[in-house]
């Protein structure tokens, strides 16, 4: 069955780095689906602004362009494309000086009564100066959303600074904490499997579950942003805020409703129980970060870390591996192991709940084929909830045991193409509904417990141990997850 789509209301949406790689990847492609399916109201206006100069007309080529790249060619209907691309145009004004802000005022001002939506895909340091200035020219109205993309500040200081600066301007209903993650289907399928279904949740616990795998890696390497990347690294730039809500979702208590204040203050709760790495044995003993050397992607040579960044020396993470626990009473004793990583074999994002094995096997010689049951819920490249379990291997011969997968396959169950993350939450934004962003208390949250982390490895002064690009990493990661008795997924490793 398909989706029903719902228009939103009018709106503009000004995208301040409209001319940027996010926008011509992510926001631009997802904008014209919503057009293409008819959700976006015909009166609503998309208007990118940048620092340069540039004609409408060769805006819309470059649109085009991008449209072109990546959208697939059977989605990019002429008709669709050309009533969308009627919706753009471009601005160009200094973000921290005064030209251009009077044109991009009167731009919006012939619709004084819709919604304005402003994405600011720009650095975190630019954030409270673009908000001081749509204070200052008259253009923060009472229908108004800021949107922010991480990273939203460095460590805890950096990032209380940037929620104060937005906060000044803009009311904590009206900021809307942008992580893609929380977009993504297979995410929120998490929230459907746990409280739309009585199988699971009784055994959602540490009675019945041995451990929980989170793993977000990626095969690419720095890919031109060795600038950013190496003020970053692993540990800031996906497990402060990708992995960390990951971790929320799959460890919170089940909210009381699906509105946005309840399912945070869930998730805020989480965040607050996560036992502190703090102290440099439990830095050493709980968390191993490294960085790649040269080494092969897809059949073909690819340079180390240090090269790619043209710099003779990094302590910058590109792999890190932390045992996380949550100190409450459904998870007391079961470990959470994340893993992100650059020049990994595979893209793969997913989650990983292990249970526990059976207590007692009647299936004699059988019993070695045994094999806990384990639910996976793939989040990339190919959405699919997998649920191991144990059954007969046909045929006669005795009591042969297989593991086998229940497999719920996006693209197989579900035929007709459905948002992509990027889609569902700028639609988010417009309808005003917060609940799959994240909050400002949240965000400090996940920096309280990360910073220690950071200061432990500063303190060690080690640096990162190395990997081979096209490896899982450094060896270490691997001792990390035996010394407890237990093994990486086998699909991600």
């Amino acid at each position: 069955m398909s989706a029903r789509i719902i228009p939103v209301e009018p709106f503009d949406l000004v995208v301040f780095g409209g001319t940027g790689d996010l926008a011509r990847r992510k926001l631009l492609p997802g904008l014209y689906h919503r057009d293409q399916d008819r959700q976006i109201p015909g009166t609503s206006r998309i208007i990118a602004v940048s620092r340069h100069e540039i004609g409408r007309g060769a805006y819309l080529d470059e649109v085009r362009a991008a449209l072109e790249a990546h959208v697939p060619a059977k989605e990019r209907e002429p008709e669709a494309v050309e009533r969308f691309l009627r919706r753009l145009d471009h601005v160009a004004l200094d973000i921290e000086g005064d030209a251009g802000w009077d044109q991009l005022r009167a731009a919006i001002e012939r619709t004084p009564n819709e919604v304005r939506v402003f994405y600011l895909a720009t650095s975190p340091d630019l954030f409270g100066p673009v908000c001081d200035r749509l204070q200052t020219f008259g253009m923060v109205t009472p229908k108004a959303r800021v949107v922010i993309e991480k990273p939203i500040g460095r460590d805890l200081e950096s990032a209380r600074r940037i929620n104060e600066a937005v906060g000044h301007v803009f009311e904590e209903e009206q900021i809307f904490r942008i992580d893609h993650y929380l977009g993504k289907e297979s995410v929120q399928n998490l929230l459907a499997l746990r409280f739309a279904n009585s199988l699971f949740e009784p055994l959602w616990n540490a009675h019945h579950i041995d451990h929980v795998q989170i793993t977000v890696a990626e095969n690419l390497g720095v890919e031109g942003r060795g600038g950013y990347y190496d003020r970053s690294g692993a540990l800031r730039d996906m497990v402060q805020n990708h992995i960390l809500q990951l971790l929320c979702l799959v460890a919170m208590e089940p909210p009381q409703e699906l509105g946005a204040d309840s399912l945070r203050d869930e998730k805020l709760k989480v965040l607050k129980a996560l036992n502190p790495i703090r102290r440099e044995a439990d830095v050493a003993a709980k968390t191993v970060r490294g960085q790649y050397t040269a080494g092969a992607a897809n059949g073909q040579a690819v340079p180390g870390y240090l090269d790619e960044i043209k710099r003779n020396a990094s302590q910058t993470e590109t792999f890190c591996v932390l045992k996380a626990e949550v100190d409450n009473w459904r998870w007391a004793g079961v470990p959470f192991y994340l893993r992100t990583g650059k020049r990994l074999p595979e893209r793969v994002s997913e989650v990983v709940i292990q249970f526990k094995a059976v207590p007692h096997s009647i299936f004699g010689d059988a019993s070695r084929q045994i094999v806990a049951n384990r639910l996976v819920v793939r989040l990339q490249p190919d959405e699919a909830v997998k649920l191991f379990l144990m059954s007969k291997d046909p045929g006669p011969g005795g009591m042969r045991l297989k593991n086998v997968p229940l497999n719920l396959a996006y693209s197989e169950t579900f035929q007709d193409r459905y948002p992509d993350a990027y889609e569902r939450l700028l639609m988010d934004v417009v309808r005003g509904n917060p609940a799959l962003f994240m909050r400002k208390d949240e965000v400090e949250a996940a920096w309280g417990w990360i910073e220690p982390i950071l200061e432990g490895w500063e303190a060690r002064a080690e640096p990162p141990r190395t990997y081979v690009a096209g490896s899982w990493g450094p060896s270490a990661a691997i001792a990390l997850i035996e010394r407890d008795g237990r093994t990486w997924h086998e699909d991600a490793a």
